[in-house]
């Protein structure tokens, strides 16, 4: 049988059936050297052209088939998550009938039609799975390839039945030849289960089961999809007939039917008699149509006259599924999209422990639908044809399929910040968070700049937005030093660079919808009628929803429209405002030590008395806290962002990193404030200073792409007495974070993404012996995970016996370990509470005792239902 499927398999050439390249054979008396390909030269062919010349294989060997690679999902894995829609379910059944069609025509029956033999590629579908496959008679007659496989001893004897039970036909059930009606009945359990997402026939036991083929009728799909077209009921219906003489005879009509219904056809599948009879009967209901609409017009005239023909704004809300809450705000954020049809909205939502994934939901249905594959997304937007979703996860920017199915990578974008894509299948974006617009083909590619940043006024280009011609679209240019905030604005440009053109100042996302240029003012979405073609306004701006959520940390709001009158939007803050709150271990909160700021990292002081902090709106700076008195008092007063402050052992300096300067530069300063700063280290590479040795010698710094978190990266260890150059203790091709001494300066924590996640490490801690070679790297003498699935930010506890980090769902995680011998040694790992942290700088510190933690906590509450809005520009209307 297994030699019969590979026959039956070369016989066949179609694109919706998975071709075979080869029937190879391994004999076990063979030297354990020889490789299959070797094996195979003598065995069978191995090529497309040769393998219907597919010879007998080697007594005693191993056979195997080689066959083309179909990646995708089974239609059983799609059906485990409800129906398929109409559209696919007519383009899937279209394409199954299609194989069918050629199988039979050479001769060959199915037998096992099921879900689980048929894959869903981007090709489209495709029929596996032909190892219980019977020939016949050719339907054409005798085949006219000589080389066709011929039918010679049946391999099952009469009466015995072959096949999986759901999508048996009657005949099959009584042990009765097979013939391509027998495949048909099962096609038509195939489409009635993709329509309705259940089986044709069920029973709680075989014998029931098979008594239920037999006899019973299932459920019309119209009462279980009432938007599922009468043709469509009518030929799955003709399909499971239980007589074969009953049924539709060949797939060819099925291909047909399926492929009038999907052009609108409404009669499809109908006998002659019927058909007449529903004419008689359309032709009697138009006749009374017509009585009825002139009676109707004649006592309705006046009320038309005054009646209102424009449509009512509706307002309604939008929770988030069941399990999980939307992250809308922050860098890897997901916020809500609506689809340009304006049926369907995207979003990223997460639950604890787990990362961003991606969610569809037709807004005719009141479920939404987790997409497979998605995790990490962030920043979706949607295609011109409503059809697919591009979204950034990974450091890559990816498309999938509305309806789900494997996502595809398009090219790099290590930290996403907005795409848009237009009907040519052009998707324009913005790769990074300092970065111009650049432009890739919705198939993949090459990305390629689009727009320049102009670094007198901007640092970065963002959140485009096509126009509806396709080939202008809109977009952000800010600055991250506030001292150039009055440059930021929209511009509109075109995709062969002939135009670049100002057209408002604002320092958020722009859209252009239904006539309108929406944007926010003051937490205000506002609307302003403006022509895309003379790229001029039209008339004053008016609002249309406040308190819209408006995420500074990116220089975006949370909100999208579609082109057919359309809205949702998130209420609520969103800015990058933080508190500074103390938690105790159970989660509990324990008291404010500051109220709303722009907060970034922040560390106690060795004795815990005082807390340095950056703050500030765009360019941060230092500041410490007296924890006792509640005040504070600056540290810094440059005009550039400082981060990462880090306390001496004594707590006499803080060392402070600028990212953001050229070249990079790590400072030292007392931590009073006396004296002037001292330079310790720059660079040209991003470097950004982690952590002080407890005996005082040593600065832990990290070297790296850190505003754009990417690899490759060093841990690099700087002696201050400056000895010797700095030098590293770990090198790797991936993105390292927050590297951190143990108590004891035995090991060094750190996150890196190796694994494709952030996870957590620990390696010995070991200076190279080389004093003169300060690129050298010590031998390691080991590398241990401690998180489980997925970490960052790990912190020490004071004793050196608990290591905490934050889990990809921001759950404060701890882990109990042992560091006293050789081999470091995790017992334990457990979580303690969900941080209510910033999703942009999500950062934390532990008391030396374990016991407390002080939080850089997030204000206001993310998971604010989203806003829908039917007919919004009715509104404006006075």
């Amino acid at each position: 049988r297994f030699r019969r499927e590979a026959k039956v398999l070369a016989s066949l050439n179609h694109p919706n059936i998975a071709a075979i390249y080869g029937f190879e054979s391994v004999d076990h008396k063979r030297a354990a050297g020889d490789s299959p390909r070797d094996a195979s030269e003598n065995e069978g062919a191995s090529t497309p052209e040769s393998s219907r010349r597919l010879k007998p294989a080697a007594q005693g060997g191993v056979h195997y088939l080689v066959m083309e690679l179909v990646e995708g999902e089974t239609l059983s894995q799609r059906l485990t998550k409800g129906p398929v829609s109409l559209d696919q379910v007519l383009q899937y059944g279209s394409e199954i009938a299609s194989a069918l069609e050629a199988a039979h025509r050479a001769g060959v029956i199915h037998r096992d039609l099921k879900p689980g033999n048929i894959m869903l590629a981007r090709s489209g579908a495709k029929l596996l799975d032909f190892g219980l496959a019977k020939h016949v008679q050719p339907v054409s007659g005798l085949s006219s390839d000589p080389e066709a496989p011929t039918l010679t001893e049946p391999l099952t004897g009469k009466g015995t039945i072959l096949g999986t039970f759901q999508y048996m036909a009657p005949e099959q059930l009584e042990g009765k030849e097979a013939d391509a009606r027998t495949d048909i009945f099962a096609f038509g359990a195939v489409l009635y289960e993709m329509a309705t997402g259940r089986r044709a026939f069920s029973g709680k036991s075989r014998a029931s089961l098979i008594a239920s083929i037999m006899s019973a009728k299932p459920q019309p799909i119209s009462e279980l999809q009432p938007m599922a077209p009468p043709a469509l009921n009518h030929l799955i219906r003709l399909c499971l007939a239980k007589d074969p003489d009953e049924r539709i005879q060949t797939a060819h009509d099925v291909k047909l039917q399926l492929q009038w219904i999907a052009q609108g056809g409404s009669q499809v599948g109908l006998p002659t008699p019927v058909l007449l009879k529903r004419k008689s009967r359309e032709r009697l209901a138009w006749s009374l149509a017509a009585i009825l609409l002139v009676a109707t017009a004649f006592f309705s005239f006046s009320y038309l006259k005054t009646m209102r023909r424009t449509p009512a704004v509706v307002w309604a809300e939008i929770t988030s599924p069941e399990g999980v809450e939307f992250d809308f705000s922050g860098v890897s954020a997901g916020p809500v999209v609506i689809s340009p049809d304006g049926t369907k909205i995207a979003f990223g939502a997460r639950s604890e422990n787990s990362d961003n994934t991606l969610w569809v939901r037709s807004l005719d249905d009141r479920l939404a639908r987790e997409l497979p594959g998605t995790n990490g997304v962030s920043r979706p937007f949607w295609s011109a044809d409503s059809r697919s979703i591009g979204f950034f996860a990974q450091g890559k920017l990816k498309r999938v399929g509305a309806s789900g199915g494997p996502p595809l990578t398009l090219c790099d974008a290590p930290e996403g910040r907005g795409g848009t894509w237009n009907r040519d299948d052009v998707i324009l974006f913005a790769p990074r968070f300092q970065a111009p617009i650049h432009r890739v083909p919705a198939s993949g590619g090459t990305a390629t700049p689009i727009t320049r940043v102009d670094e007198s006024k901007h640092s970065s280009h963002r959140w485009p937005y096509f126009l509806p011609d396709g080939k202008h679209f809109l977009y952000l240019a800010i600055n991250h030093n506030t001292a150039l905030k009055e440059h930021e604005a929209i511009y509109v440009a075109s995709l062969d660079g002939q135009t670049c053109e100002l057209v408002m100042r604002t320092g958020s996302n722009v859209a252009f919808a239904s006539g309108y240029l929406l944007f926010m003012r003051d937490r205000t979405l506002m609307a302003r009628a403006f022509d895309p073609n003379s790229r001029e306004f039209l008339g004053p701006a008016a609002p249309v929803a406040a308190d819209v959520r408006d995420d500074r940390s990116s220089w975006v709001s949370i909100y999208s429209a579609s082109q057919n009158g359309t809205l949702v939007y998130q209420a609520g803050e969103a800015g990058r405002e933080t508190t500074l709150t103390w938690y105790d271990r159970s989660g509990e909160k324990q008291g404010v030590l500051a109220q709303e700021d722009f907060y970034y990292s922040l560390k106690l002081s060795p004795d815990e008395e005082r807390l340095a902090v950056a703050a500030g709106e765009g360019n941060a700076d230092i500041w410490i806290y007296h924890l006792a008195r509640g005040m504070r008092t600056r540290l810094t007063f440059e005009p550039i962002l400082q981060l990462a402050p880090i306390w001496s052992p004594d707590g006499k300096d803080i060392v402070y990193s600028s990212l953001f300067t050229n070249p990079k530069r790590i400072f030292r300063r007392s931590s009073l404030g006396v004296g002037e700063e001292e330079l310790l280290l720059e660079s040209d590479e991003g470097i950004i200073a982690t952590d002080w040795s407890f005996d005082g010698k040593y600065l832990l710094y990290i070297k790296a792409d850190i505003v754009q978190d990417q690899g490759p990266s060093e841990i690099r260890v700087l002696p201050l007495d400056k000895t010797v150059e700095p030098r590293p203790i770990l090198q790797t091709p991936f993105f390292v974070e927050s590297a951190q001494f143990s108590p004891d300066g035995k090991w060094v924590a750190f996150s890196s993404n190796e694994s494709g996640r952030s996870e957590i490490y620990v390696i010995p801690f070991a200076l190279p012996n080389q004093a003169d070679d300060a690129d050298a790297v010590p031998v390691q003498g080991g590398k241990w995970q401690v998180s489980v699935e997925g970490g960052s930010w790990p912190t020490w506890g004071g004793n050196g016996k608990e290591l905490f980090y934050l889990s990809r769902g921001r759950m404060l995680m701890v882990s109990s370990i042992n560091g006293e011998g050789e081999h470091f040694v995790v017992s334990s790992v457990e979580s303690l509470f969900a941080m209510p942290i910033n999703p942009f700088r999500r950062t934390y510190d532990v008391s030396a005792d374990g016991q407390r933690f002080m939080v850089n906590a997030q204000v206001g509450e993310e998971n604010t239902p989203i806003s829908l809005v039917l007919n919004w520009t009715q509104a404006l209307e006075p």
